[in-house]
């Protein structure tokens, strides 16, 4: 395990379970149907034994589920759980900096349709206003879980009220 997971922050504890290199890919290729490891390997070009740790490891972490579709050989495919589906939003608000920032050549390769039929692109928004959530109109304070420590000093310290963590 990685110091992300001791560390006491939940961006910390995020990135310890999907941070890693390659994970929010094979999460956005489950999410989008491609769920035995055979689909998922020839998708990503990864290789197999880096797949297998990585599989695993969303697996222990709850982030996806792991179902036999065939006995013998046993044969597992990929479902995301409840937590892997609440990361979706997570993973299309990347995708969305990643257009605005690193678009490929010929613009982005996705477009995103919402259930009203309406072209959208992903934003972080307030529940109770409607409105964007930017860099720029937010404050933080301390939680009831806040607390000193290595990576999250500011998460402690008295007065917080600005930034993020």
């Amino acid at each position: 395990m990685n110091r992300f997971g001791e560390m006491h922050c939940s961006i910390a504890q995020a990135v310890s379970i999907v941070g890693e290199p390659w994970t929010p890919l094979i999460l956005r290729d489950v999410f989008l149907g491609l769920r035995r490891f055979d689909e998922l390997s020839q998708d990503l070009g990864i290789s197999r034994n880096l797949l297998a740790q990585r599989l695993d490891h969303l697996v222990a972490a709850g982030v996806l589920v792991k179902e036999p579709y065939q006995e013998r050989p046993v044969r597992y495919e990929y479902q995301l759980s409840e937590s892997g589906r609440d990361i979706v939003p997570a993973l299309l608000t990347l995708m969305a900096w990643g257009d605005r920032w690193s678009t490929p050549p010929g613009g982005p390769p996705v477009l995103l349709t919402h259930s009203c039929g309406a072209r959208f692109r992903p934003v972080v928004s307030c529940p109770h206003c409607g409105g964007e959530v930017t860099a720029d109109n937010f404050t933080v304070e301390g939680g009831p879980g806040a607390a000193q420590g290595p990576g999250t000093m500011v998460l402690g310290a008295p007065g917080v009220a600005s930034g993020i963590s």
